[in-house]
């Protein structure tokens, strides 16, 4: 039976009145200000740093902050913690390389297969063990993603432990997402792909779907009483949140051109994005941004200062942060950011109270 309008809208009210976060806030003059100078910062950035490890520093940040985003999606908005995610990344890398190397298809198309079957995973994975809460689901998640490795790992049919090694062509370097030596088309389209995920993660937080991912992740029983199809709303997020990660994946497997089961099935990829994300602010826009842009630097310096993998000291700093994080700011390094850049006033504050 179909619910009247008018019981639709109050439910819709009753369940904005839970939340005490509006959706709209308009941005203040020095948001404004600091956004075009962060825009014309990046854009410039390669022009002035040519140097490919310089470019390449940027590159991992837009990677990284873009798979924390979408980490962010599910976790953040949604409420559900998930420790799998690099299986939908390395759906994604897998899925254009093989393509690309075994049938010449153009890795852009092997990234829409690779997202469309991250997302039936999503939606495969999530529709089982989204009955489960808390710290059940990411046992679940953890279980799920390393089986996959040892999955890809023994399939012959795609590289088994030896992995894919994408062929060097020179021409039409566009078309086939291949531009070494340089690393600066690269760098565009990571920073291009990070701002489309922070577009879809903005129009999300003033959507519908949006609204309810918050409801769900604040009080699940209470949305479920308003009329929200919590099951159904948990899958569209797990699927959003595959689908960027999968096209992680597939620039990731075009940047390097060799991928393998351990470099992108790891553990230590879902709980670094996880980091991020938390060490910047979830639940945020920017939060898993900043989160990038502050432990991708700090990985890159112990690793040239001391070798290798940095001696483990990147992961100790990193815990040493997260524990600062959860003991002077829980919600992360944004709420230093909103300290400077305050938000705009919202309707109340603007008109002095109630009319």
């Amino acid at each position: 039976m179909a619910i009247p309008q008018s019981r639709a809208d109050d439910r819709d009210g009753a369940l904005r009145g839970a939340l005490a976060e509006p959706l709209h806030r308009p941005m203040t003059g020095r948001q404004k200000l600091f956004g075009l100078v962060a825009v014309a910062a990046l854009v410039a950035y390669p022009f002035v740093f040519d140097g490919p490890y310089p470019q390449h520093v940027m590159i991992m940040i837009f990677l990284y902050g873009m798979m924390a985003q979408s980490w962010n999606i599910m976790a953040g908005y949604c409420g559900q913690i998930s420790l799998g995610h690099a299986v939908f990344f390395g759906i994604g890398a897998y899925s254009s390389a093989f393509l690309f190397v075994t049938y010449a298809i153009s890795p852009w198309l092997g990234m829409l297969v690779g997202m469309v079957i991250a997302m039936a995973a999503a939606a495969v994975i999530g529709l089982p063990t989204f009955r489960l809460r808390g710290h059940y689901f990411a046992i679940a998640t953890l279980v799920i993603g390393g089986s996959v490795q040892i999955l890809v790992k023994r399939w012959d049919f795609v590289g088994g432990a030896e992995g894919i090694w994408l062929p060097i062509v020179h021409e039409n370097d566009w078309g086939n997402f291949l531009f070494n030596p340089s690393k600066t088309p690269y760098y565009f389209i990571a920073l291009a792909f990070l701002a489309l995920t922070c577009l879809a993660v903005r129009h999300l937080e003033r959507s519908r779907a949006g609204f309810y991912f918050r409801a769900i992740r604040e009080e699940p029983e209470a949305a479920s009483s308003l009329g929200v199809n919590i099951a159904l709303y948990k899958t569209l997020a797990f699927m959003m949140s595959a689908a960027f990660m999968a096209m992680a994946g597939t620039f990731y497997a075009q940047y390097v051109q060799v991928i393998d089961p351990d470099s992108v099935f790891p553990l230590t990829m879902s709980i670094l994005v996880l980091l991020m994300a938390v060490m910047g602010g979830v639940g945020t826009l920017w939060g898993p941004l900043i989160g990038a842009a502050v432990l991708i630097p700090l990985s890159e310096v112990t690793r040239l200062y001391m070798g290798g993998t940095g001696g483990a000291v990147d992961q100790i700093i990193y815990g040493a942060l997260i524990v600062l994080i959860c003991l002077f700011k829980p919600e992360g390094l944004i709420g230093l950011a909103r300290q400077w850049l305050p938000s705009a006033p919202t309707a109340k504050e603007a008109g002095h109270g109630d009319a």
